[in-house]
């Protein structure tokens, strides 16, 4: 059963899927409603969905939905390329794919896209209680970007594993970058984080490695968009310095992410895709032109911060310390030892 929150990132009905749209947010909670697939298409690639767990869920959903539109040969080329590096999408998309190319009627597509929405969801939640188990009390954690239920069928990656510590009394204090261009740590997790009364402090990227020198963190707590065979990690932009700073600090550094973020095929993270995305997301801010005129822009969506780096992979399945491959991540045993 998918459970019910003050909000709903996604939600299927007999029309079509309902989603959030989180460029309204923190202002407006606005709900938009999804027909075709040419609609889903775009609601990943212009972001009014985004988190690499919530855009694998929608397109699963909109298969279904092209399904109704263009039956079993549904070109799904243009919802593969929406957007290139979460690979939650592709694993999605591979997912439904054989059931569509067979499908005689929408039944079983929606009862496999439904089965990935609620595994996300109990996924979520495993995590968190996975991750929760390695925090001490009373630390201070530092988050990046949203990896909340905003990013996920619900409860989040790396949110959920900060909303279980706090449920639990370990957590003193969340610190969350604003996260630049998209400013999705002070638009998204500090609306998140509120719904459910956890209070959190907002800075700018530049400002936390002197939080760090201030001795101000007991960990990082980030997602992730896709995690290669050797462990490295592509998340949002500005983890990578993140992570830098606190291996500097000697701050340990914990992803948190589904096992369908891991890409088997994907040897390192100098073979994932970065996106980039419009110049004018810098150059403007809510319409609005900050920069000089005739300035250019360099506008990287993700990096890739190394295995080497990393302390911690939280999974559904497991977690491991200093990761190597994901096929020792995939088949360890939850850990109950604290890092």
């Amino acid at each position: 059963m998918i459970d019910k929150r003050s909000f709903e990132t996604l939600e299927w009905c007999d029309e079509g899927l309902r989603l959030l749209d989180q460029r309204q947010l923190p202002e407006k909670k606005v709900y938009v409603l999804l027909k075709t697939i040419a609609e889903i298409t775009t609601a990943i690639s212009d972001m009014i969905v985004r988190g690499a767990p919530a855009i694998g869920v929608t397109a699963a959903y909109g298969i279904v939905l092209g399904f109704r539109e263009h039956g079993a040969k549904l070109d799904l080329t243009p919802l593969y390329n929406a957007r290139p590096t979460a690979v939650n999408l592709h694993w999605a998309i591979e997912r439904m794919e054989p059931l569509l190319r067979q499908a005689e009627s929408e039944d079983a597509l929606l009862k496999e896209a439904i089965r990935i929405h609620e595994e996300d969801l109990m996924a979520n939640h495993r995590m968190g209680d996975l991750g929760a188990e390695l925090l001490d009390e009373g630390v201070n954690v530092l988050t990046h970007c949203n990896a909340g239920a905003l990013a996920t069928s619900g409860y989040g990656t790396a949110l959920g594993v900060i909303r279980t510590g706090f449920a639990q009394g370990k957590i003193n204090r969340v610190y969350a970058d604003e996260t630049r261009p998209w400013m999705q740590g002070a638009r998204l997790t500090a609306w998140e984080l509120l719904q459910d009364n956890i209070s959190v402090t907002l800075l700018v990227e530049g400002a936390a490695a002197w939080l760090m020198k201030q001795g101000k963190i007991d960990w990082v707590i980030t997602g992730a968009d896709r995690i290669a065979a050797n462990g490295d990690v592509a998340n949002k932009i500005g983890t990578y310095s993140l992570a830098l700073a606190a291996k500097v600090h000697g701050i340990k550094f914990m992803v948190v992410a589904p096992t369908t973020t891991i890409d088997l095929n994907c040897q390192n993270g100098d073979q994932i895709e970065i996106e980039s995305r419009s110049e004018d997301e810098i150059l403007n801010f809510n319409g609005l032109r900050i920069a000089a005129e005739g300035s250019k822009a360099w506008n990287p969506v993700f990096d890739v911060t190394s295995a080497d780096l990393v302390s911690v992979i939280v999974t559904e399945k497991g977690v491991i310390k200093f990761p190597d491959t994901p096929e020792i991540l995939i088949s360890s045993k939850p850990s109950q030892e604290r890092i």
